[in-house]
């Protein structure tokens, strides 16, 4: 409520509509709309001069704040309480926002805890994750899948290599016992078990270096040291060698040898070459023929060694460079090997970013095209 007095020049007071006798003083000095602490509280006062009749008086306008003061202390304490509210409102959304976040987090975390060499098979659930999260959970479940893989590969190589080793050791332990037994005094015997031991031994041999060979490639430690060379060279050094140990028992020809000059390891391609050979020198029957060719593509050298042997089966022919895969035993009796030829081959062709085709027919023979980068 306002309340007016009006005070004479004594600063008696004539008037006023205050009732409460609280504000009664009169306050000098107060010229302009002032808010004064009062002893009784604090109050908003303006002060006027009138001059009428050679006399003077003061017209004192004042208002209490006791009121404003309690609206703006509960209004201060209500928003108080509405900023805390909203505070805890907020806390408690974002707390369970980021639980319903982290929960795929925390899913992942235990999955992957779980995971280990026995069970290389768990995998992350994607269903509930979105966006980053779940290309991070495909990402990982992808790494997961190749180590999966390699790891069985592995197992599946070691447990091939103990099966190929088993039996050579087999067979000299069984020679060693039949030599202690009669070997000493049956000189047939004798003879036999020195030649097989002989012959398991060189057939270890073999398997341990080709093993090793697989080992160093698959670590890149093989040595592979490039040089420029005459392929044709090459090519002639292989014929030469191929008939002096074939003994004239195939036709080995040369349908074409391209002067050519290339970038490679010559010892590397050379044992490559040397594989495929074998491998027809040996699957092919007496009389028959093996063919090695070298053409000049202009961009690329096509190395082609073509026989007359017994061929590979369209079921076999997807799977003859995995290691230790043998085409059927049946048609190849006393005819194979460890199965690690052909996939060193592969390694040495696809270390010099050359590609292999394969062409066979069971009974008419096979032809393997060797393509290779020239480099000039």
């Amino acid at each position: 409520m306002i309340y007016v007095s009006i005070f004479n020049n004594d600063r008696n007071v004539l008037y006023t509509t205050d009732n409460t006798d609280k504000f009664l003083s009169f306050y000098d000095n107060v010229n302009s709309l002032s808010i004064i602490d009062s002893p009784h509280g604090i109050v908003i006062i303006l002060n006027d001069k009138l001059d009428s009749n050679k006399e003077t008086y003061y017209i004192q306008t004042y208002k209490s704040l006791a009121a404003e003061n309690l609206y703006i202390s509960t209004l201060a304490a209500i928003l108080l309480g509405v900023n805390l509210s909203s505070l805890l409102i907020i806390i408690l959304i974002s707390s369970k926002a980021s639980r319903k976040m982290l929960s795929p987090i925390e899913e992942m975390t235990k999955t992957v805890k779980t995971i280990s060499v026995e069970a290389l098979d768990t995998r992350l659930n994607i269903s509930g994750s979105k966006d980053e999260l779940k290309e991070l959970a495909e990402t990982f479940n992808e790494m997961i899948d190749r180590i999966q893989q390699s790891y069985e590969q592995q197992n599946q190589f070691v447990s091939d290599a103990s099966h190929e080793l088993r039996t050579p050791i087999a067979v000299i332990q069984g020679y060693a016992s039949l030599l202690s037994r009669w070997g000493k005094n049956d000189k047939s015997v004798l003879d036999e078990g020195i030649s097989a031991i002989k012959s398991e031994s060189e057939g270890m041999k073999n398997l341990v270096e080709n093993l090793l060979f697989l080992a160093r490639g698959d670590k890149n430690t093989q040595r592979f040291e490039k040089e420029s060379f005459l392929i044709n060279e090459l090519i002639d050094d292989l014929i030469k060698e191929t008939k002096l140990i074939d003994n004239k028992k195939h036709n080995i020809i040369c349908s074409s040898n391209d002067v050519t000059h290339i970038y490679a390891d010559r010892r590397l391609l050379k044992e490559a070459l040397r594989i495929f050979i074998d491998n027809s020198v040996k699957f092919t029957p007496e009389n028959g023929t093996i063919k090695i060719s070298a053409y000049n593509r202009i961009n690329n050298l096509e190395l082609v060694v073509e026989d007359t042997g017994i061929g590979i089966s369209k079921e076999d022919l997807p799977f003859i460079f995995n290691r230790f895969y043998q085409v059927d035993k049946a048609r190849t009796k006393d005819k194979s090997g460890n199965g690690l030829g052909l996939s060193i081959a592969k390694w040495i062709i696809s270390k010099h970013s050359g590609k292999i085709f394969v062409e066979s027919q069971v009974n008419k023979g096979t032809k393997v095209s060797i393509n290779l980068p020239i480099q000039k």
